[in-house]
């Protein structure tokens, strides 16, 4: 039987959610702790792999075992109890044995948190960032995504993957009252490094040292050493997977 599970996490201290030996990340503990209530070696496949530092308010997953779990409230309310401060699971719930929480998705949103000013209490979930923005000519360069779908020259270099295009449903700035300055954005896939790349380059068009037009010039050129440098993994979410 297959089931979705679904959690939520702080990035801080780990290194991404993708398992990996001698390295502490999200996956390892949850199949850590869900191999040791259901007494079998549990292995779960995301439906995205998160960056060290990166944070989720929502991510998907999908195991197998061979007996269906007797009580999943239980099993959510025991693991949650097993599991450090800074992951959460959320539900457990059976789905279709062929249901693929990565292939499945049809869009995955994720936000890039942004302060503008000095606030110890979001340490590591923001990026400080206090120069002036021209937040408008931003929103204006977010307008390019929905003209294109090639955007190789966000993702890193050498990403073993057979195509480049994406396609975004949703770019735009949301300045908070909170002194917050958040960027939205969901696509039915993202390549690797992609929305850190897109926030640290708007960000340039924001201070003015790249225009508008540049923006799109370096959609169009595909290559990411055109594009700005990636903003820092602390400041990003991923927010929602949806099926």
């Amino acid at each position: 039987m297959r089931y979705f599970i679904e959690c939520s996490y702080k990035g801080t201290n780990y290194c991404g959610w993708q398992a990996q030996e001698n390295a502490k990340t999200v996956q390892g503990e949850i199949e850590k702790v869900l191999s040791i209530l259901l007494r079998k070696n549990i292995e779960i496949t995301g439906s995205s792999r998160t960056d060290a530092g990166v944070h989720a308010k929502h991510q998907v997953a999908h195991f197998d075992v061979e007996t269906a779990i007797a009580n999943p409230e239980n099993t959510v309310y025991r693991m949650n109890k097993m599991l450090p401060f800074d992951i959460s699971i959320l539900s457990i719930y059976p789905v279709a044995d062929d249901y693929h929480s990565r292939f499945e998705a049809t869009s995955r949103k994720y936000e890039y948190h942004i302060s503008r000013k000095k606030s110890p209490f979001l340490k590591d979930l923001c990026y400080e960032f206090t120069p002036d923005l021209n937040i408008e000519a931003m929103n204006e360069a977010c307008k390019y995504f929905f003209q294109y779908i090639d955007f190789e020259c966000f993702s890193k270099l050498h990403s073993q993957v057979f195509t480049f295009n994406c396609t975004i449903m949703e770019a735009r700035w949301e300045q908070r009252e909170n002194g917050i300055l958040v960027f939205h954005i969901k696509s039915n896939r993202f390549l690797r490094g992609m929305v850190r790349a897109i926030v640290g380059t708007l960000l340039e068009v924001g201070l003015g040292k790249i225009s508008v037009t540049d923006f799109e010039k370096i959609i169009q050129s595909k290559n990411r050493q055109k594009a700005g440098g990636a903003a820092p993994a602390h400041g990003l979410f991923l927010m929602e997977v949806n099926y």
